[in-house]
């Protein structure tokens, strides 16, 4: 054991001011417990004694002596053994008495000290006196406790059960008794207890055997561990419940299926005891024989801890976290153990890291702890330039240490592997961040070490499945390295779609394997996942693209469409996306957006997102040009201008060619026909790219100065030019025809309301000069007037004429007035358009919709008509206003002949009596008998047959009534003064509407006298 280091990790300390003075006397027995020291003398008194070794009470335990005391761990209690005055002279003096240190007896009593509980014989006739060798006593289950007493004869007379109830149980059991034939008893020298789960083991020493008995068993039996043994104050109980022995030679640990390590420590040993993990041994000096050492040893780290001559030791007791050595000549030794953080200055003043780490770990020290002697250990090793020891002892204190403290050290190009190490350590850990995952990243690339990149992407997960690193930094700087495809990986198997989207997309350009994937998502995390690489998947894959989206908002399985083709209808639920959210993927191809729209609008019949669909295609439709970005729109560069161009250049222009090469500003105005430069607003404009329908941009000449020679006839050929209407292509003839179905198809002839914005279709169809578009929507919303407008402004006199024919008609709810303002524009129109008008009157002259003076002032305006377009309108007008005023005249006769005969009939009544010569009653036809009644309308009646009306003739008055009910009718109209003013607005003749009511007398009402007047019918005149 010489190589074993030394060192003082214990320290002596001064027992203190007041030691009892009962300490220096001679002990015979001691023990500890329970905060306190208790001391027993040659006269059988017991001291306990406190923290200072100063005595609390003393109390006498037995008459005679006392041989053994022990103090219980879980109870204040304390068991001794001793001898007392013989009852008798055939009973043993050897008595156990129990003792509650918590029952202190008051002053003045007849004994001192505490209470005691019990006291118990030890030998009768059944267990006959022996020499008491060794002693012990263990706590079961309170207040059960089991005493074993070693005795010289080889025998343990074991006592179980309540001391204080005196209800126990005793036990003989039989060690290395003497043998018949001459070998003598070998006594006991040790006990020691061993308890492991229910099981209660008894290992007992004696001086030439080690033996174990299992105290669970009614009878237990003897196992003989080993063939040595040795004195009795050389025996012990480790921390783990091993038996310790010390013997001359070595002390030795017993396990309970025999002998363990061994530790051959030299000189013969006095004493041996266990305290917190450290073996204490007195044994005598080697060199000095008559000399004993005290050794404290710590086995783990092989280390003695504390070395100190002494004198015979006497007892041993360890307390309060210190070691009180009482020896034979009355000397006390206190030892106590340092603190931790001396014992490591100690080992760091020594460069003994690896003890440090060691003791720190066998003392269970804090991880905090343990890392801070790892951290002072690598910065050792760092100094003499160990890195790779170093770095092993940095490993070590992860999650303690600050790991950007190690990373600083190693951050040279030449320890990038040690660096690489730590890194790869902390990520097992799961202690790394997104920087370390960088920096890791970027040692493996810049080692180029492709299979250590390849097991750090690919190896296994961290718990709970999650990846053990920060995987938008493994994706970001593997993609910045160019490791595309370990990028690839990790974004795949942490689920990060985004990120594998991008590198697919952007990194690799493997659109197909994209759009695959996205196929393969849920619902939404496919949606989201075309709202945002969609633009670039249809730029490449325009239509597998479009095919995607169309099963994504459909739910169906459509085949990859072309620019013709059209999938299998579907049913739309409200969970699928609307094709609206994906049209800004198409912003650079509008040609694949139609395609993709009319498949979704033929699969899909009743879509909420109908209006926005039809709205969105209506546009696309009615677009000037269709193009993508990617597509030249002019082979040929723009050829700058000529600064010399004069007025002779500008007049060389080919106006037969005009259709072909008008360029376009953003406002409608045309700036420049055939690339010639005009100046417009005082500055040069040079338009750029050729037209077909087409608006395209224009910038400023490089000469920014102003113009000032304007050639007039040249400002004048560019407003007329820009009357000329551009040719539509191909594909614009066929959009727009297509706009012209989509009108139709979203406004059927039997729904009250369209499918799309009519608003909206107005403005475009008009910004776009969409006239099939608007003459339809303007006689969907029946607006006749606008519709003429439209023919009006395109001089299309064909088309109105017609249209006033289909629209015109009262019999299928037209309008007539439509050819009122047809005849007015012909009137206003300054060309020649006979024939026309002539079609015109022959439907104004049918419904009479116009007077004829109205007519001729209308077409007098017109300088290129001539009376012969109207002769005949006259001719017939005239005929058919003679043949009404002929007719007039005859009812004007009537009348006047109708009304001389009423005032000559009047006039007879009044002057002339009225002879009545009825013989029949005009009710009921039979004779005519008194009473009777006679009107002066000739009819008679009988008086029985009138009832209780006889003032009026039945057969007359309901004639009567009905004229009188329209004379009050006119005189309340005639008060009416709203109405008549209303019926005046709204007429377009009112001259009829006053001479209506000139008719009818309402103009001509006087004022009503007060009291009124009667008015007499010839109903009312009564003969009896």
């Amino acid at each position: 054991m010489y190589q074993w280091r030394k060192f003082q990790f214990f320290e002596e300390k001064p027992p203190g001011p007041a030691v009892a003075e009962e300490v220096k006397e001679k002990v015979v027995c001691s023990t500890s417990g329970r905060g306190q020291i208790v001391l027993g003398a040659e006269d059988a008194m017991l001291h306990v004694l406190d923290r200072g070794l100063k005595l609390n009470y003393s109390f006498q335990a037995h008459s005679d002596r006392v041989l053994y005391i022990q103090q219980l761990k879980q109870r204040h209690v304390l068991i001794s053994l001793g001898e007392d005055e013989a009852a008798s002279m055939k009973g043993s003096g050897l008595n156990l008495k129990m003792w509650d240190l918590d029952k202190i007896q008051p002053e003045g009593s007849s004994t001192t000290g505490p209470a005691c509980v019990r006291s118990i014989r030890i030998f009768d006739n059944k267990f006959p006196e022996a020499q008491i060798t060794s002693f012990l006593v263990f706590e079961e289950a309170p207040p059960i406790v089991l005493i074993c007493i070693g005795l010289d004869s080889g025998e343990i007379c074991c006592i179980r059960g309540d001391i204080a109830r005196n209800r126990v149980t005793r036990l003989r059991l039989s060690v290395d008794p003497a043998v018949d034939g001459g070998q003598p008893a070998s006594p006991v020298t040790g006990l020691g207890f061993r308890v492991e789960g229910q099981m209660l083991q008894l290992f007992a020493v004696t001086t030439s055997s080690i033996n174990l008995f299992d105290m669970h068993d009614s009878s237990p039996q003897k196992k003989v561990i080993d063939q040595i043994g040795t004195e009795g104050r050389c025996v012990a109980m480790s921390d783990n419940q091993d038996l310790v022995i010390g013997r001359p030679e070595a002390v030795y640990f017993y396990e309970v299926d025999g002998r363990g390590p061994c530790w051959a420590f030299e000189g013969s040993k006095q004493f041996i005891a266990w305290f917190r993990g450290y073996l204490v041994v007195v044994s005598s000096d080697p060199r000095k024989p008559s000399k004993n050492v005290l050794n404290i040893y710590d086995l783990k780290n092989k280390l003695v801890v504390y070395n100190s001559s002494i004198g015979e030791v006497a007892h041993i007791l360890c307390e309060w976290g210190t070691i009180t050595v009482l020896t034979q000549d009355q000397q006390i030794l206190c030892i106590a153990e340092k603190d931790m953080g001396s014992k490591l200055d100690m080992l760091f003043r020594k460069s003994l890291y690896t003890i440090a780490i060691n003791l720190v770990q066998n003392n269970q020290a804090d991880a905090a702890a343990t890392a801070e002697v790892m951290r002072k250990y690598g910065d050792h090793l760092y100094g003499k330039q160990n890195y790779d020891e170093a770095m092993a002892q940095y490993i070590r204190t992860i999650g303690q240490l600050e790991p950007s403290y190690v990373i600083q050290k190693f951050l040279d190009a030449q320890r990038i592997h040690n660096l690489t190490h730590y890194l790869e350590k902390l990520h097992e850990k799961g202690l790394a961040t997104a920087d370390h995952t960088t920096l890791l990243l970027n040692c493996y690339t810049k080692l180029k070490d492709v299979s250590k990149l390849n097991d750090f992407i690919k190896g296994e997960e961290g718990k709970e499945g999650e990846p053990r690193f920060d995987v938008e930094t493994a994706v970001r700087v593997c993609r910045a390295a160019g490791y595309y495809q370990h990028a690839l990986f990790v974004a795949m198997r942490a689920g990060e779609h985004e990120w594998y989207l991008k590198i697919l997309l952007e990194d690799l350009k493997r659109y197909e394997e994209a759009l695959q994937y996205i196929i393969g998502l849920s619902l939404y995390e496919s949606t989201v996942a075309l709202k945002q690489y969609g633009k670039v998947l249809v730029e490449h894959k325009p239509a597998e693209t479009s095919a995607a989206l169309l099963k994504l908002c459909t739910n169906s399985g459509a085949t990859t469409p072309t620019l013709g083709a059209s999938s299998s209808s579907g049913r739309l639920t409200s969970l699928l996306p609307s094709p609206v959210e994906f049209v800004h993927v198409f912003i650079d191809q509008p040609k694949w957006l139609i395609v993709f729209l009319e498949q979704y609008v033929e699969v899909v019949k009743d879509s909420p997102q109908h209006v926005e669909l039809y709205n969105t295609l209506l546009e696309l439709y009615l677009s000037e040009e269709l193009r993508s970005p990617g597509l030249p729109e002019d082979p040929s560069p723009p050829e700058e201008p000529d600064s010399q161009t004069g007025e002779g250049d500008s007049k060389d222009t080919n106006e037969g060619h005009h259709h072909g090469n008008l360029i376009l500003a953003a406002g409608g105005q045309v700036i420049a026909a055939g690339g010639q430069v005009i100046a417009v607003g005082g500055q040069v404009i040079k338009a750029v790219g050729k037209i077909g329908g087409l608006v395209l941009p224009i910038h400023r000449s490089k000469e920014q100065e102003p113009v000032t020679d304007i050639d007039p006839e040249e400002e004048e050929r560019a407003h007329k030019v820009a009357m000329i209407e551009a040719v539509p292509t191909e594909d614009q003839v066929a959009r727009r025809a297509k706009a012209l179905v989509l009108l139709n198809l979203g406004w059927g002839p039997h729904e009250q309301s369209p499918q799309y914005d009519v608003d909206l279709a107005l403005v475009l169809c008009q910004m776009h000069k969409f006239r099939d578009g608007l003459l339809f929507l303007y006689e969907k919303l029946k607006l006749y007037k606008e519709v003429l407008a439209v023919y009006m402004k395109d001089h299309d006199y064909k088309g109105l004429i017609s249209t006033c024919k289909r629209l015109g008609e009262t019999s299928r709810g037209g309008d007539p007035t439509l050819w009122n303002d047809v005849l007015s524009y012909f009137g206003d129109h300054g060309e020649n358009c006979s024939d026309e008008v002539r079609e015109v009157l022959v439907h104004i002259e049918r419904d009479n919709l116009l007077p004829p003076l109205i007519v001729l002032q209308k077409l007098s305006k017109n300088p290129k008509l001539t009376l012969s377009v109207v002769k005949d309108y006259i001719a017939r007008q005239l005929q058919q206003e003679t043949r009404l005023i002929e007719e007039d005249r005859k009812v004007i006769e009537k009348y006047q002949e109708e009304t001389e005969a009423m005032r000559a009939e009047v006039r007879e009544l009044r002057s002339h009596a009225r002879i009545f010569q009825l013989s029949k009653c005009t009710a009921c036809t039979s004779a005519l008998d008194l009473p009777a009644v006679h009107f002066l309308c000739m009819h008679s009646f009988h008086q029985r047959c009138l009832g209780d009306n006889e003032k009026e003739c039945p057969v007359c008055a309901p004639t009567s009534r009905h004229v009188l009910d329209v004379k009050r009718s006119l005189e309340a109209n005639a008060n009416d003064h709203d109405t008549f003013f209303q019926l005046l607005r709204n007429s377009d003749d009112g001259f009829s509407v006053i001479a209506e009511y000139f008719g009818r007398g309402i103009l001509n009402q006087g004022p009503q006298p007060k009291g009124g007047s009667k008015s007499l019918s010839r109903s009312s005149s009564v003969i009896n």
